[in-house]
């Protein structure tokens, strides 16, 4: 009795070893995760998506049948949040978490933002949650890309391109945003304190074709009292160059260069000497 008590406790305890183990396996998954986090302006955008690879398959046509609605990926919809209203293909989509569903074709592609980002594939897929629909630009590519990949491309500070690319096919749509307002009122409040933003508040108005009198005169402050600062010159000279002032561009852009060479900074030493070419044009 004493021998089958002992038996069926060891192989018990066997099996419960075996379960240990197993429970303790991690497998990788056939589709990997990616999260990209993607600043455009002063606000950001985030993407989390599920990356299936071909595998030998045909995907588009063949996988995946043309003119339904797909995923876009494997496992949950990728899911695409917005920290701050956007306009898409000319809709306006308020901050939030949306899905990204697609429907593959032949020619250009319908891309569909879901109020609901939580599906698992599109099985369960109603039209009723769409938030909006678009068409989307969509070609072939010469070499084929093995994993789904998406990614936001020709970032600027007012937009970004989110891409799709999976076998011979890319996707592509733009989205874009309007910060004017928001970055404007900044500037304003932020010049009633102590530590006025000249040299930020300069360049803003510069890049983005503002009152280009208004960014010199926050360009001369900036640069009152600089002996070592050859980047606050350099945009100095810019800004006196495109305001149509090339003597003074080139005095700018000059003192600029002898600070950049006394600090052993050679990349303003560059950009300065750009600068004064360009005035002689």
């Amino acid at each position: 009795m004493k021998k089958r008590f002992l038996t069926f406790l060891l192989t018990g305890m066997f099996v419960a070893g075996l379960v240990n183990v197993h429970a303790q396996v991690k497998l990788p998954p056939a589709s990997s995760t990616s999260k990209i986090e993607q600043g455009i302006g002063i606000k950001k955008v985030t993407l989390v998506y599920q990356r299936p690879n071909v595998n030998d398959r045909v995907i588009f046509g063949g996988l995946e049948p043309l003119d339904k609605v797909w995923r876009t990926g494997a496992n949950n919809i990728p899911n695409i949040t917005f920290e701050e209203e956007v306009t898409i293909a000319g809709n306006k989509v308020p901050a939030g978490t949306y899905g990204i569903l697609s429907i593959p074709t032949q020619g250009d592609w319908t891309i569909i933002l879901s109020k609901n980002p939580n599906q698992w594939g599109a099985y369960q897929y109603k039209q009723e949650e769409d938030f909006v629909r678009f068409t989307a630009k969509a070609h072939a590519l010469n070499e084929k890309v093995e994993t789904f990949t998406m990614a936001f491309e020709n970032v600027k500070p007012t937009g970004a391109d989110v891409t799709l690319a999976w076998e011979n096919t890319k996707v592509s749509f733009p989205i874009a945003v309007d910060q004017s307002k928001e970055i404007m009122a900044s500037i304003d409040e932020a010049m009633k304190g102590e530590k006025k933003p000249y040299f930020q508040a300069a360049q803003y108005y510069y890049n983005n074709n503002l009152d280009i009198n208004q960014a010199l005169t926050w360009a001369n402050e900036a640069d009152k009292g600089n002996a070592k600062a050859p980047h606050i010159k350099y945009w100095k000279a810019k800004i006196q160059l495109k305001a149509g002032d090339k003597a003074g561009a080139v005095k700018t852009a000059t003192e600029g260069i002898e600070m950049a060479k006394a600090a052993g900074n050679e990349e303003y030493v560059k950009l300065n000497t750009q600068v004064i070419e360009q005035s002689k044009k």
